[in-house]
């Protein structure tokens, strides 16, 4: 996993305008008030050769001391800046470096003493960053914070970009020793790592402890139980897998904080770690919202997927049930099944390569399946297409169907190939990307899956600029 390099502070110092300009994208709410990131945000940058993510924390103003129900200087009550406080707290805990941003304009405040106190308690490297020096008469302030007992105080302005590139030189300095993974494509599909994800009390843990045939990992029907991704290797028809078992992902609004709130960013990186998703449904519950957004994440890292149906076993109990005992035939359970399939397809169109099963943990019903099919899936993302092959496929799509015109002009594709594996990834070289209609590129994508397969996992198409001189065009 990738190092976490936590920025934390008092309210309105700048934590949020540097998180996003280190990210490259304005993914944080920047406002000129106090309290207005309260949840943690994260995200991923890179500097000399190094990558490691950032997390944008709310406002820490501990002294405060607002009692429940009541809105202090922070502009937030005393419960959600409690809320906040827990939620910078997990971020120091998890983090490698520790950035403190102050504000060079307003000088050392109490809020700053607190934070710094809270933060020579801890092991973890601290680098204390003087944001809003502008300009040279508000870096001349900057040293004053050397009275924070946390080192040389490095003067930036978030807003500017000024002084970004030594604050980062620090950070990547202060990082913990680069862990060498030099693998061969073939080292890598080796080991097939597979992640059980989806909300809260749909069967991960059961799942887990099925396939393993032990009490890896706790199980409970209070949502919530398991925190923590939790890792464990297993061998299955020769093959090295490992299972990431993670935290339920609620709907946003019903997540509390606190941990429950860090357990979903720890999912999402479940996410980002595996090359399978298994994504679990409740048969008995159906496709929630949720479900969809877990999916289109999945799908947006363009990993392998698997759709299991959970808790199979007690819709045919109740199915059962409401026919008196009288036994569901074979033919009837696969019509229920094909009925069930239609409606989860309806609602994960965007996934139409996913394949689904239908099991149980509790059971067994499918599990082994499940593994075979993650292997299969984890496979065909190494999968590698010649380019004459992939380029015969390209040129008979364009003979079949022309790219709509655009504003007027229309897209021309000259070379394709593909430039990586794990995921398939696929670049068009064409006359001008912004030319492209979605449609097409859906287009393209359903061309390459006819012809060269793909089930159960997501691929990237990439448009590139080219001119038509370097090379020759298809169709």
């Amino acid at each position: 996993m990738k190092p976490l390099v936590a920025i934390v502070g008092r309210p309105n110092v700048g934590k949020s305008t540097f998180f996003n300009r280190m990210i490259g994208e304005r993914r944080a709410i920047v406002e000129d008030l106090p309290g207005t990131t309260r949840d943690r945000l994260y995200g991923d940058t890179d500097w000399n050769g190094r990558t490691f993510t950032l997390i944008d924390t709310g406002g820490l103003a501990l002294g405060e001391g607002t009692p429940p129900g009541q809105v202090g200087l922070s502009g937030l009550s005393g419960d959600l800046m409690e809320h906040v406080r827990s939620q910078v707290q997990l971020a120091i805990e998890e983090a490698d470096v520790i950035v403190f941003m102050v504000d060079v304009r307003t000088g050392i405040t109490t809020a700053d003493e607190e934070v710094a106190a809270l933060l020579r308690r801890t092991n973890k490297p601290v680098i204390l960053a003087a944001n809003k020096a502008d300009n040279d008469s508000q870096r001349q302030y900057a040293p004053e914070f050397y009275a924070l007992g946390l080192g040389e105080p490095i003067d930036i302005s978030a807003l500017h970009g000024l002084g970004t590139g030594d604050l980062l030189d620090k950070i990547v300095e202060s990082l913990p020793p680069e862990t060498p993974e030099e693998h061969t494509e073939e080292d890598e599909t080796e080991q097939v790592r597979i992640a059980i994800v989806g909300r809260p009390n749909v069967g991960k843990s059961s799942l887990l402890n099925r396939i393993l045939g032990y009490e890896r990992a706790i199980v409970s029907d209070v949502p919530g139980t398991t925190r923590d991704m939790i890792d464990t290797g297993l061998l299955f028809d020769d093959r090295k897998l490992v299972l990431i078992d993670t935290a339920g992902i609620r709907r946003r609004g019903r997540i509390v904080p606190g941990i429950e709130k860090y357990s979903v960013i720890r999912s999402m990186r479940a996410i980002d770690r595996c090359d399978v998703a298994l994504l679990l449904i409740d048969a008995v519950e159906g496709l929630a919202a949720q479900d969809t957004h877990i999916a289109g994440y999945v799908h947006e890292q363009a990993k392998g997927i698997i759709v299991v149906v959970n808790k199979w076993d007690i819709v045919q109990e109740q199915r059962r049930a409401a026919r008196r005992g009288e036994p569901l035939s074979l033919a009837r359970e696969i019509a229920e099944a094909e009925e069930y399939r239609k409606i989860l397809s309806a609602g994960l169109k965007f996934i139409p390569y996913a394949p689904v099963v239908f099991a149980s943990a509790k059971t067994g019903y499918h599990v082994q399946s499940l593994l075979r099919k993650a292997i299969e899936i984890a496979d065909t993302r190494f999968v590698r297409i010649p380019t004459a092959r992939l380029n015969e496929v390209v040129q008979e799509a364009i003979r079949r169907h022309h790219p709509a015109t655009v504003h007027g002009h229309q897209l021309k594709i000259f070379y394709a190939t593909q430039v990586q594996v794990n995921p398939p990834t696929f670049v068009f070289f064409v006359n001008n990307p912004d030319y492209l209609h979605f449609s097409y590129e859906r287009y393209l994508e359903n061309r390459l899956r006819e012809a060269f397969g793909f089930a159960g996992t997501g691929i990237r198409l990439i448009f590139r600029a080219r001119s038509k001189v370097e090379l020759p065009r298809l169709g």
